[in-house]
C-alpha cells in the first residue's frame, strides 16, 4: 500500500517508499500538539478532551506526562529547552520551568481574559508567539464553555520585560503558526470561526525590523480539511495538517504531495535521531513515518 500521492515529481525525493506509516498509539478523543524533546528521546503530545499531556517512547509506549493539564493543546520549546504550553481551560500559555514549576507567560490583554490559546513558536530572539482563537470556550469539549472577551488575535511577548503585543488583529480564527528556517518570514493557518463557515487558508507575514508584520496575504489553501497545525523542514518546505493526511507545501506555494493518513489530522512536527521522522497527531491516534527531509526544530 502507497500512503504516498505525488503532485510534483519533486515529492519524490522528499518521501522514503520503503518507510511505512505508522500508527504508535491509539484510543485517544483529539490529539494535538506534538513536540520532541530529543534530550529524553520523548514525544509530548495532548489529549485535549481527556484534559492530559500524553508522554511516548519508542521503548515504553505511551505514558501520562501530566494531568489534568488545564486542556493543553499546543506546544513548544523555548531556546533553554523548556516546554511551552497553550492551554484553554486556564486560557493562557504557560512554561514549565526545569525544575517542574509552572509560570505563565501570558492570560489577559488590556484587562481582558485571553480567549483560549491554541499554538505558540519561539523565535531565535526568545521572542514568544501564539494564536488566540475561541475553540477552547465556545464548547465545553475542549475546555470550558465561557465568554469571548477579546478578539482573535495572534499576540507575541517579550520574555525579558513581559510586553505583549497583538500583532495580527485581522484573521478570524488565527491557529497553527511557525517561521521560515531563516525566520524572514512567519506562516499561520487561519481555520475560521467556529460553526460560521469562515475562509480557512495559511497566510504568510514578512518578518521586519523589531519583529514587524507586514503583507498577510493568502499562502495556501489546502483541498481537503483545513490547515491546523504545521511544521517546516531545512529547504522550507511546509508539512500541514489536512483532512485527509498531511500536505506538504513549497516555498512559493504550490501542493507537492500528500502522506495520507486514515483519520483527520491536526498537527505534526519533526523529531528522532535525525529529525527526520515526522509525527502526526490525527484525530484518535499517534502516528509516525520517516522522511528524506529534515525538520528545523531544535532537539
Amino acid at each position: 500500500m502507497s500512503f504516498y500521492q505525488t503532485v510534483d515529481p519533486v515529492f519524490a525525493t522528499y518521501v522514503l517508499f520503503n518507510a511505512p506509516l505508522k500508527r504508535l498509539a491509539t484510543g485517544f478523543d483529539w490529539t494535538e500538539g506534538p513536540v520532541w524533546f530529543g534530550d529524553a528521546d520523548c514525544l509530548l503530545f495532548s489529549d485535549i478532551p481527556n484534559d492530559r499531556i500524553l508522554r511516548w517512547n519508542e521503548a515504553t509506549g505511551i505514558s501520562t506526562y501530566r494531568q489534568p493539564s488545564n486542556f493543553s493543546n499546543g506546544h513548544t520549546r523555548d531556546r533553554e529547552g523548556r516546554l511551552v504550553s497553550c492551554e484553554h481551560g486556564t486560557r493562557r500559555v504557560t512554561r514549565t520551568e526545569h525544575d517542574g514549576t509552572i509560570t505563565v507567560i501570558a492570560d489577559s490583554y488590556q484587562g481582558r481574559r485571553l480567549n483560549s490559546p491554541n499554538d505558540v513558536v519561539v523565535k531565535s530572539d526568545g521572542t514568544i508567539w501564539f494564536t488566540d482563537p475561541h475553540y477552547g470556550i465556545g464548547t465545553s469539549y475542549e475546555g470550558h464553555r465561557a465568554e469571548q472577551e477579546l478578539p482573535c488575535h495572534l499576540y507575541r511577548v517579550d520574555p525579558a520585560t513581559g510586553a505583549m503585543d497583538a500583532v495580527v488583529t485581522d484573521a478570524n480564527c488565527p491557529n497553527g503558526l511557525a517561521f521560515s528556517p531563516d525566520e524572514s518570514r512567519l506562516y499561520m493557518a487561519d481555520t475560521g470561526r467556529m460553526f460560521m463557515g469562515d475562509p480557512q487558508h495559511i497566510r504568510a507575514f514578512d518578518v521586519g525590523a523589531g519583529n514587524s508584520l507586514s503583507g498577510g496575504e493568502v499562502f495556501h489553501v489546502v483541498d481537503q480539511g483545513a490547515s491546523d497545525g504545521f511544521r517546516l523542514d531545512t529547504e522550507g518546505n511546509i508539512w500541514t495538517s489536512a483532512g485527509d493526511g498531511v500536505h506538504c507545501i513549497a516555498p512559493d506555494g504550490h501542493l507537492m504531495g500528500k502522506i495520507l493518513v486514515p483519520e483527520i489530522v491536526s498537527n505534526v512536527c519533526f523529531g528522532g535521531r535525525d529529525k527526520h521522522r515526522l509525527f502526526i497527531t490525527a484525530t484518535t491516534s499517534l502516528y509516525a513515518i520517516s522522511l528524506n527531509r529534515q525538520g528545523i526544530q531544535r532537539p
